[in-house]
């Protein structure tokens, strides 16, 4: 296993230096690299953008499904094609890949404070600009559950004229309405996009639903601009429930809980200010507030739950560039404060709050020794405070629970860059660092059968080491990263205690690659593979593999432009085997691994366009997220979708 690791690594760190950026996107404008638009930030970091070309090419049916088409990202989906419930994960952290990967829309953090998923929903793709990835070094700069890395979805902001609406259906009672308009002058400008989809869903009791809005306004100044961001969505969806591996072999369209259901709606908006203070000084700065309501209805258990949870923050950061003697040199600082507050009501259960405050301030410096060399030096220290309060379940039996915890971490990188004619290479050392979230506070004791506070969880922390670079010779674009992350304390969720504990250490250690060629005129071809070995690298499960993360990870693509005719893609998404969810000693049968392959063709008439997809094309039956009960004695799944066909027709007005 480790040579097999040192072979991957050493082929591709010498025959295959890897990019910070595709091929089309040397010039582009990266902001997650610094915190401010660079159009060239020689930052040592594996670093991939998705352009809206890129989005309108690939035969994806939500935004999750654009993520796992590149290297080092698996997504799991409980159920549904809208994806309303996908975790996406980064650098193999499994069941806890939630807390691991920071998802920011414009910079703006939208993890939840507890465990729950992402809201996917409030992110239309007809309002996305690109999509930036960057590996296993966010901490220094975005802090908190950045270890596994950020992915800033950066969304529309130009003042061009644009109006445009797409309609589309499918199988399984799929339609969908997604829309944009946008328009401004030097004074002013406006974006706006929406989406209305649903979806009956393939399995029984699967049906889901979306509705969002988002949008930008602002006004341009002299130095700069004010700004308002702002969204509003809602979904829903039933919830059919896992499957015992009799019922998965048998019928998996079948819904363990037929009546089950739940519901969100939420909000944010976010104003900020840009401003050039001086040639070589610029701010940036921007206030936000979050609201969302859930609400769930667990026929199967008779049990309602509601909750709701509130966010602001405040994140003002200068960028000065001073030299450094007669050296080109900037340095990055802010200041980030974040707010939240989460309550949970349940008909069954004591009502659950909880309180997280957060301030950290991060410094990040970057020199240019010469035209090649660039080092990268950076800082942040944070603190974290949080509360929990349960009320009683009643005086008998356990009286009300109340737990404080507080914690200050702190977290550094340092990296050097060569740039070369044509090609790129980095190296770099860090460390990063996560809290428990609000949910991981409450415990439970297998003894007393009581809830606990789980105060005594130790933040989670480690160190990074990475080398990698890029190449563009010709028709070829080729980046890769080789890297290990070494975790104490890893925070996560331990079956047989009960619990939420800190984990012996763990280890996690890959290679990144992304490979793209221009065939010819009319054909190109895309491939991302990642080899991701996590395992315990001490104590009783020392040697054993960390639970969901596959070793392998691939994604090839290809496609043809007719011209007039058209133009096709094809992709081919592989994920291997994994252990089942909980299986930390590795005595479970192994999770089978499974290879999707989707299709997609669009037609140019303008002012339409006309694009016809079919997602899992061969109709194969495999599950994303899979575990095994010992409460049941028995695996359960949750079946992905099965074959779909989708035809879409877009008008553009502008």
């Amino acid at each position: 296993m480790q040579r097999r690791f040192i072979a991957a690594a050493l082929a591709a760190a010498f025959a295959i230096p890897c990019s910070t950026l595709a091929a089309e996107d040397e010039a582009a404008v990266i902001v997650t690299a610094s915190r401010f638009a660079e159009a060239d930030p020689r930052i040592p970091a594996n670093i991939s953008v998705i352009t809206r070309r890129e989005i309108a090419e690939l035969p994806a049916g939500s935004l999750p499904d654009i993520l796992k088409t590149r290297a080092g990202i698996d997504v799991r989906s409980i159920a549904g094609s809208l994806g309303i419930d996908a975790t996406v994960d980064l650098r193999g952290f499994g069941d806890t890949a939630v807390s691991n990967t920071l998802i920011l829309v414009d910079g703006q953090r939208i993890n939840p404070i507890d465990m729950g998923s992402i809201s996917w929903s409030a992110i239309p793709l007809a309002g996305i600009q690109r999509i930036e990835v960057i590996r296993g070094t966010g901490t220094v700069l975005y802090g908190d559950r950045a270890g596994g890395g950020v992915i800033n979805i950066i969304t529309d902001k130009s003042s061009a004229p644009a109006a445009t609406v797409a309609f589309e259906a499918g199988s399984h009672g799929y339609r969908s309405v997604d829309s944009r308009v946008a328009g401004g002058n030097d004074s002013a400008y406006f974006n706006i996009a929406g989406r209305y989809a649903e979806d009956d869903g393939w399995r029984q009791n699967n049906q889901q639903d979306q509705r969002a809005v988002t949008g930008r306004g602002g006004l341009r100044l002299a130095a700069g601009e004010v700004f308002a961001d702002f969204a509003a969505y809602r979904d829903s969806s039933g919830l059919p429930g896992y499957l015992r591996s009799a019922a998965y072999a048998s019928d998996p369209r079948s819904a363990r809980t037929p009546f089950d259901h739940q519901s969100r709606d939420g909000s944010r908006v976010r104003p900020g200010v840009r401003l050039d203070i001086t040639g070589n000084l610029a701010l940036e700065a921007e206030i936000a507030a979050e609201q969302e309501d859930r609400h769930g209805n667990y026929a199967s258990f008779g049990s309602i739950a509601d909750s709701s949870k509130d966010t602001q923050s405040a994140t003002p950061r200068l960028r000065w560039r001073h030299g450094l003697g007669g050296l080109a040199s900037e340095t990055v600082a802010g200041f980030d404060y974040y707010d939240g507050k989460v309550e949970s009501r349940y008909t069954t259960a004591p009502r659950q709050t909880a309180d997280q405050t957060s301030q950290a301030l991060y410094l990040q410096n970057s020199t240019s020794l010469n035209d090649a060399w660039t080092v990268t030096l950076g800082g942040r220290r944070q603190r974290m405070e949080q509360s929990a309060h349960q009320d009683a379940y009643a005086p008998w039996f356990q009286p009300a629970l109340d737990g404080t915890a507080a914690h200050t971490r702190n977290a550094g990188d340092a990296g050097v860059t060569y740039t070369g004619q044509g090609w790129r290479a980095y190296g770099r050392v860090g460390t990063t660092y996560r809290y428990a979230n609000t949910d991981e506070l409450f415990g439970y004791d297998n003894l007393l059968f009581v809830p606990v506070f789980a105060g005594n969880l130790r933040p989670q922390h480690g160190r990074i080491g990475e080398i990698g670079g890029s190449v563009k010779a010709g028709a070829l674009d080729a980046r890769a990263a080789v890297y290990r992350m070494d975790l104490t304390d890893e925070i996560g969720y331990d079956g047989s205690a009960g619990a939420n504990i800190n984990f012996d250490p763990t280890r996690r250690q890959g290679l990144e690659t992304e490979l793209g060629w221009r065939v010819s005129e009319r054909l190109t071809a895309r491939i991302a593979y990642a080899y991701t070995d996590a395992e315990f690298r001490d104590g009783a499960y020392a040697g054993k593999r960390i639970p969901l993360v596959p070793r392998d990870k691939a994604t090839v693509q290809l496609g043809w432009n007719a011209g007039a005719a058209g133009t096709y893609t094809a992709l081919a998404n592989h994920v291997g085997a994994r252990r089942y969810s909980g299986d930390f000693a590795n005595v479970r049968n192994m999770l089978p691994g499974y290879t999707t392959v989707d299709l997609q063709a669009a037609w140019q008439l303008k002012p339409w366009t006309i694009t016809a997809r079919i997602l899992n094309a061969f109709d194969k039956r495999y599950s994303p997220f899979a575990g095994y009960s010992t409460f049941i004695s028995d695996y359960y799944y949750y079946p992905a979708d099965g074959r779909s066909f989708r035809l879409a027709a877009r008008y553009d007005f502008l």
